[in-house]
C-alpha cells in the first residue's frame, strides 16, 4: 500500500490476472475508470459496457462525461488472505485518471474505512 499526501490511498490490485493501480478515494462519490485506461489495458472492454442513466457528472475538477458502467472483479492482496470485490465503475471519457478509483459508493458497501491519513483498513 502506498500513500501520497493530498491524494487517495493507492494500492495495487489484480484484475483479470494482471496488476493494476486502484485509488481508494474518500472524496469521490462514485467509482470510476477512464476510457483511455480501458483501451490500453482491456481489449474489447466495450462489449461489457452497461448503459447508465446519468451521462454528465460533476467533480471538483469540472464536468465529466460518462458513457456507461463496467463491472470488474478486483482482487486485493492482503496479509490475511486475498479480498475479492466486484464493483461497478463509471466509465468516463477524457479523464486524467490512470487506473481504477474506488469511491465512497463501494467503500460503504464493502465496509472499507480510511483511518487517520495514512492507514487504509480493509474488511
Amino acid at each position: 500500500m502506498e500513500y501520497i499526501h493530498g491524494t487517495a490511498t493507492k494500492i495495487t490490485v489484480f484484475i483479470e490476472d494482471d496488476q493494476h493501480p486502484l485509488s481508494i478515494n474518500s472524496g469521490a462519490h462514485f467509482s470510476i475508470v477512464a476510457t483511455e485506461y480501458l483501451d490500453k489495458n482491456f481489449p474489447n472492454w466495450e462489449t461489457k459496457l452497461f448503459p447508465t442513466k446519468e451521462n454528465n457528472r460533476k467533480s471538483a475538477s469540472g464536468k465529466m462525461t460518462s458513457i456507461g458502467t463496467i463491472i470488474k472483479e478486483i482482487i486485493i492482496p492482503f496479509r490475511k488472505g486475498n479480498i475479492r470485490l466486484n464493483p461497478e465503475f463509471v466509465v468516463l471519457e477524457y479523464s486524467h485518471i490512470q487506473g481504477f478509483l474506488l469511491g465512497t459508493d463501494y467503500q460503504r458497501m464493502y465496509g472499507i474505512e480510511i483511518y487517520n491519513i495514512k492507514t487504509c483498513i480493509l474488511p
